[in-house]
């Protein structure tokens, strides 16, 4: 069995956010497996990273589909034995969203199942590789659309933005967050939830006032504290009301 150096799976790597923080938990000197649904878009940026020295590798993990999220899980043990960190950074936006009045239930459904539910899926099928570590990490990329308190303000910047699907997901995955962090509270696994911040990516049609780097710098400075907090929702500058 190979003996890696610390070793890192982060969900939506190929592009944006996902991409530039396998870039930055690489050059902090880990082995990134950077997961993608797509096979050909990972492997190209996989091999961009590849191309910087950095030790990049890509791994298949579709989140609508729970197999691959085994698949992946049974090739990490067989080729690393652990798994040091668990970033769950893959989501979708669905142009189609709207307020909770009229909003289709389709489209709820098609942004939890991904958002959430394919994030509980890849979270389950790594947490054996993630308890045969040492003190360990989940980060859930969420985002302040995500904070019940803050969605309840009339006067918070972002009130008027009602998206459900999105915004339920978000709010579910910290939930997930908060249970999962409860639930490993005596053990090595420490969870946190991570906004990025409004981040010029595809998800928003780069209309977000961020540069991808600043988004990542957020999930790769809690990814790499040692030891690590649990049980928090912080962005840059401190920590977010759920």
């Amino acid at each position: 069995m190979q003996e890696a150096k610390k070793l890192a799976l982060i969900t939506g790597a190929n592009k944006g956010i996902g991409f530039e923080v396998s870039r930055q938990i690489a050059k902090a000197g880990w082995t990134v497996l950077a997961a993608a649904r797509n096979e050909e878009l990972g492997k190209t940026a996989a091999a961009k990273l590849q191309a910087e020295g950095l030790d990049v590798r890509f791994i298949h993990i579709d989140l609508n589909d729970h197999g691959t999220a085994l698949i992946a899980a049974e090739t990490i043990r067989s080729q690393f034995g652990k798994l040091d960190l668990l970033i769950n950074n893959a989501a979708i936006a669905d142009m189609s969203d709207g307020p909770p009045s009229n909003v289709k239930l389709e489209t709820v459904e098609t942004v939890m199942e991904t958002n959430y539910v394919g994030s509980i899926a890849v979270t389950q099928a790594m947490l054996p590789l993630l308890q045969h570590g040492g003190k360990v990490q989940i980060i859930n990329v969420s985002s302040e659309l995500g904070s019940v308190s803050l969605h309840n303000d009339p006067n918070w910047k972002y009130a008027p933005v009602k998206f459900l699907a999105y915004c339920a997901s978000k709010a579910a995955l910290n939930m997930f967050t908060v249970q999962l962090a409860y639930e490993f509270r005596d053990g090595n696994i420490a969870v946190n939830s991570v906004n990025p911040g409004y981040t010029a990516t595809d998800l928003n049609h780069k209309g977000g006032t961020q540069t991808i780097e600043e988004g990542a710098a957020e999930i790769v400075r809690v990814a790499l504290l040692d030891p690590p907090v649990t049980g928090k929702f912080m962005e840059t500058g401190g920590e977010i009301p759920w």
